[in-house]
């Protein structure tokens, strides 16, 4: 096992559970390699399937989050039989999990410190909040290196903008974690021994908001980042009465009015 994997009911008495996954290759500054790839995404799979994970909690052990992927890896595909293909095969399925972690509707929080670089970065840019220590240092090497951030280009232009991305790729990005914040890379940067209650803090205000909604929105907006807001209106109506409607909106326009907590949230 390369990734462990810890599920903890919602503190406060919420409802549901927050599920801690944790990269665990700290001889390798926790580089991705495939197992840790698959892993991943059976984690994320199982946590959708089970239907009351209300927020995933990404980290990496031993004071790094993640130096990319495993060269290893690639080495093997370069050396087999289809070559090219194979190398191909691995990258899609980095893609792939890229991908998986963006279009969740659980919430996502990346918490990183240390080495932050390639795929790692990309697992940075997929999650919905990221907070990071300010140990943390930001590398997109992949141009120094003679390759391309090919999986991750698509998440570095839509966290950062066209004109932040094609600066990293063509510079070997090098961020340190006020570079990050300010890039809005990194939502908040905390002392290293700060961001355990950091992670605390946010999954609290995360917990408060209704499950369905946050899912329904993160897709909604998903959506409004490729269409114009006239061509939105209908279905943003949609979704609204939808909720409006259904037992979290009732629920929660009940709890307003009453003074209480609504039945999802930390007491």
């Amino acid at each position: 096992m390369v990734l462990l994997v810890k599920s903890e009911r919602a503190p406060g008495g919420a409802s549901g559970r927050v599920l801690h996954l944790t990269l665990d290759r700290p001889e390798a500054r926790n580089a991705m390699s495939l197992a840790m790839v698959g892993e991943l995404r059976a984690a994320l799979g199982d946590a959708e399937e089970a239907g009351d994970v209300r927020a995933i909690v990404l980290r990496g052990s031993g004071g790094h989050f993640c130096a990319g992927g495993d060269l290893k890896d690639m080495a093997a595909a370069r050396m087999s039989h289809d070559g090219a293909a194979a190398v191909a095969g691995v990258s899609a399925r980095f893609g792939e999990l890229c991908v998986a972690f963006a279009r969740t509707g659980i919430a996502v929080i990346a918490a990183v410190e240390g080495t932050v670089m390639g795929g790692g970065f990309g697992l940075a840019c997929v999650a919905d909040v990221v907070l990071a220590s300010e140990t943390a240092q930001f590398r997109l090497p992949e141009t120094s290196l003679g390759v391309v951030p090919a999986q991750i280009a698509p998440f570095l232009v839509e966290r950062l903008g066209y004109a932040e991305a094609r600066r990293l790729a063509v510079t070997g990005g090098k961020l340190d974690a006020r570079q990050a914040l300010a890039l809005r890379l990194v939502h908040e940067v905390h002392a290293p021994e700060e961001l355990g209650n950091a992670v605390d803090r946010v999954l609290a205000d995360v917990l408060r908001c209704a499950p369905h909604a946050v899912a329904a929105s993160k897709a909604l907006i998903a959506r409004a980042r490729l269409q114009p807001a006239s061509a939105l209106i209908g279905e943003a109506a949609t979704v609204f009465a939808q909720a409006a409607l259904g037992p979290e909106g009732t629920e929660g326009t009940t709890a307003f009015l009453q003074k209480r907590a609504p039945s999802w949230a930390p007491r």
